[in-house]
């Protein structure tokens, strides 16, 4: 028999069998979507930092600030190009315009360099710039706020989200900003020598690269890439059901074939050209679906890069060919994988016995035991890796051992639970139905493997955003005491501030900072007066007794979480540092991956007396804020952006958090839904196969509509146990996310809480998935026609 009728007559199987061909496809395109989708918005997203990362604001370029947090003079300008500094001046200002932020830049186009990447301001008319009525570059889509300006712009695709670029002057002037500068950009062929700055001047050197921005995102990437992979492997489950249930439908098939000359390599040739047919054509239905995906989340992604990193990221989904390739690519590669056991199993049996239901049976209590057994190796290797495991690529490689034995763990614990019930049952009915729900769970397995991948999944990322949520919202009401912050331009301000609210301000808490250097990293170091808010509010993980009464000695310090865990640090040893101050507490510092120490505030003064306190926390009574906020725009002669009212900075930092976990709690719905989708498929493809084994229990007296009943059952029934085995995989993938992922990406860890009713909820919602899923095919049971029952009897049988 030739090759092409013998390929004619395995797809006439599908055309036969329409719904187990819209499984197969659906699962493999929904599998393609998840992934495709998820490489999408991390391609557009690295573009992004691409593009942001060669904008003149970058750290491409050494830059001059000032020494004490005050802004450059122009003066100092002229002074350091008289004396031979090939520099260009440059001040940022952000601004809310028509409900938009944008952040203004402001340069000097004549000596502004043009970086590689950016747009060529010296390719605008230099008469554009100096206009008297305005003029700015601006990223697509702030066009809205350069008009509320009035000026006129052009749109440059390759400035980052939210920035445009100005003339210097027209910037100053819409910021009142006078002859301030904020900082001073060192041209690359410079010849002048940083040793020569005055000391109220700092050189800041250029950055060796210009990663920075993607190595800090790095691990959200990772992150959303292993949610990915997680749901690229929940339609994978599907897949292998949906191949493995055809080949078994197809056994007689194939035992003909045979049987009349088609080889076994023939054969499996064959069936790999049908799958990869199928594979192309899901997948580039995936692709298209991950494209859609994508645009829909990629806001929410924009939202939670810009607001937790800083980085900006487009709004809009740009087709790339590397995640459309590496779609199509997974989805022919997951397929291939998805057949190979089956491939394995028709291979293994001989020609006489590949059609036989016994055959099979055997092959897959066999496959069940092998999968058991690497199972338990797998979870073996992630009990290890949970004590050694301290790098992200470690923490995932634990999250994947965790996941995938559990998975394939999951089939011989059923097979064991269904066996033991079976043993105690006594009636012969619930026997019955105890052995067929046994034998049923080969071809569920897959199904029910993905229902417990999403329910572990569902439950881990929920009690690793309510723990974030809870102590998140509790260290900001801890840290932000003040009820006010105020930002100064200079010491003069300071001391007018203190004269005009002396007897409206409780306390004046200075906010002052340095960088320094702290094991080896760039970090920066704070210093604090001795005052009550910070003994009242301050969070402390570990401490020395009298801790901040000790403080104000030069000996001592507190560090944050970050250097404390890096390092390996604990009370009692020394900061390492230049001072070697002895440590006698450690403090939580949400957010903040770089090492931080605070001092007293005598012991900064005198390491660093050229910083002046400009910053300030303000305690003021609730009932006073807004008259003291007045003041201070009024009399002192402050901005409106340079006081912060303390309510204002949680509602925006909790309103960040709020968007952060959008993505992975989309993802996560999209895996529950498609493991419901893929219990209700497979259900319905061995409702049709299971015929011989219900028309005798038929026969002898059970009512179809019982046996439907039974179904809705079964389902619940497995559903229950499933979910009863997800909630404690739940719980370590959301150790695992806390103790060991989150402190390898960001140097903290957060503490783990248990929300019992969330579990509930989740594990009701999973029960009525499954009941959903079964409620199809039980209903078909139930209205089955007689004859269909009755001829499982005829020839024999």
């Amino acid at each position: 028999m030739g090759a092409g009728p013998a390929l004619r007559a395995l797809l006439s199987h599908w055309w036969r069998s329409p719904l187990q061909l819209f499984t197969l496809l659906v699962g493999l395109a929904l599998a393609t979507a998840l992934w495709s989708g998820v490489q999408a918005i991390n391609s557009e997203a690295r573009a992004s930092y691409g593009a942001a990362a060669a904008q003149v604001d970058q750290s491409q370029l050494a830059q001059i600030v000032s020494n004490n947090e005050q802004p450059l003079a122009i003066t100092d300008y002229v002074a350091l190009r008289r004396a031979g500094w090939l520099i260009t001046p440059q001040i940022v200002e952000t601004l809310e315009l028509n409900g938009e932020t944008l952040r203004l830049i402001g340069v000097e186009p004549l000596t502004a360099p043009a970086l590689q990447g950016s747009f060529n301001i010296q390719s605008i008319p230099v008469d554009q710039f100096f206009d008297g009525s305005g003029f700015a570059l601006v990223a697509k889509g702030r066009e809205a706020a350069i008009e509320a300006l009035g000026w006129d712009y052009n749109v440059a695709p390759n400035l980052a989200q939210g920035t445009a670029i100005a003339d210097i002057g027209s910037v100053a002037r819409i910021a009142m900003r006078g002859d301030t500068l904020d900082r001073l950009l060192v041209l690359p062929n410079n010849m002048q020598d940083a040793a020569a700055l005055p000391q109220s001047l700092r050189y800041i050197a250029a950055a060796q690269d210009d990663g920075d921005i993607a190595r800090l995102t790095d691990s959200f990437h990772l992150n959303l890439t292993a949610f990915g992979l997680l749901s690229f492997a929940v339609g994978l489950f599907i897949v292998y059901g949906a191949i493995g249930l055809a080949f078994e439908q197809r056994r007689t098939m194939f035992r003909t074939l045979r049987a009349l000359g088609v080889s076994l390599r023939l054969l499996i040739t064959l069936l790999i050209a049908e799958l990869l047919i199928f594979a192309t054509l899901a997948g580039l239905f995936g692709i298209l679906l991950g494209y859609l995906i994508a645009a829909a989340l990629l806001p929410d992604v924009a939202a939670t890069l810009r607001g937790l990193y800083g980085a900006d990221v487009t709004g809009t989904l740009q087709i790339r060919a590397s995640w459309w390739l590496s779609g199509l690519g997974m989805a022919v590669g997951g397929t291939l994988v998805a057949s190979i056991g089956t491939f394995l199993r028709l291979a293994r049996l001989p020609l006489m016995d590949a059609g036989t239901p016994q055959a099979w049976a055997h092959a897959s209590r066999r496959i069940m035991g092998i999968m058991g057994l690497l199972g338990i190796v797998l979870l073996a290797v992630a009990l290890l890796l949970s004590s050694l495991a301290g790098s992200l690529v470690q923490g995932f490689l634990l999250l994947g051992c965790l996941l995938i034995g559990a998975a394939f763990l999951l089939p011989w614990t059923l097979d064991r639970c269904l066996a033991v019930l079976e043993s105690i049952s006594r009636k012969a009915l619930p026997q019955w139905f105890w052995a067929d729900t046994r034998s049923q769970v080969p071809g569920l397995s897959m199904a029910l493997m993905a229902l417990m991948l999403a329910i572990a999944t569902n439950v881990g990322v929920s009690t690793m955003v309510s723990s974030f949520r809870l102590t998140f919202t509790g260290w900001l009401d801890q840290r932000l005491a003040s009820e006010l912050y105020v930002t100064l331009e200079s010491a003069d301000q300071a001391d007018v501030m203190r004269r005009v609210l002396a007897d409206d301000v409780k306390a004046f808490l200075p906010i002052v900072s340095a960088p320094t250097v702290l094991n080896g990293q760039a970090g920066e170091v704070y210093g604090v007066n001795d005052h009550a808010t910070y003994r009242d509010h301050w969070p402390l993980l570990a401490q020395a007794k009298g801790v901040w009464d000790r403080l104000q000695d030069p000996a001592t310090a507190i560090i944050n979480e970050q250097l404390a865990l890096r390092a390996g640090l604990s009370v009692g040893d020394p900061v390492p540092s230049a001072e070697g101050q002895e440590i006698i507490g450690i403090y939580s510092d949400y957010g903040n991956p770089a090492p931080q120490m605070i001092i007293g505030e005598a012991s900064f003064r005198a390491l660093y007396p050229e910083v002046m306190p400009l910053r300030f926390g303000l305690r003021v009574a609730s009932d006073d804020i807004e008259r003291v906020t007045q003041t201070l725009i009024n009399e002192v002669g402050l901005s409106p952006n340079a006081v912060a009212n303390q309510a204002r900075i949680k509602a925006l930092s909790l309103g960040i958090f709020e968007q952060t976990f959008t993505v992975t709690a989309a993802l996560n719905i999209l895996t529950l839904s498609v493991a419901g989708f893929s219990i209700m498929m497979s259900l319905l493809t061995l409702a049709q196969m299971r015929l011989p084994q219900l028309a005798p229990i038929w026969a002898l007296g059970v009512t179809r509509a019982q046996l439907g009943r039974l179904e809705l059952i079964r389902s619940v029934v497995l559903a229950l146990v499933v979910t009863c085995l997800a909630i404690p995989l739940g719980l370590a993938l959301s150790w695992v996310l806390l103790a060991v992922v989150n402190v390898a990406a960001f140097g903290w860890q957060l503490p783990m809480f248990v929300f019992p009713k969330s579990y509930l909820i989740l594990a009701a919602i999973a029960l009525l998935a499954a009941l959903i899923a079964a409620a199809w095919p039980a209903l078909r049971l139930a209205r089955i026609a007689p004859h269909q029952l009755l001829q499982v009897f005829s020839s024999g049988r």
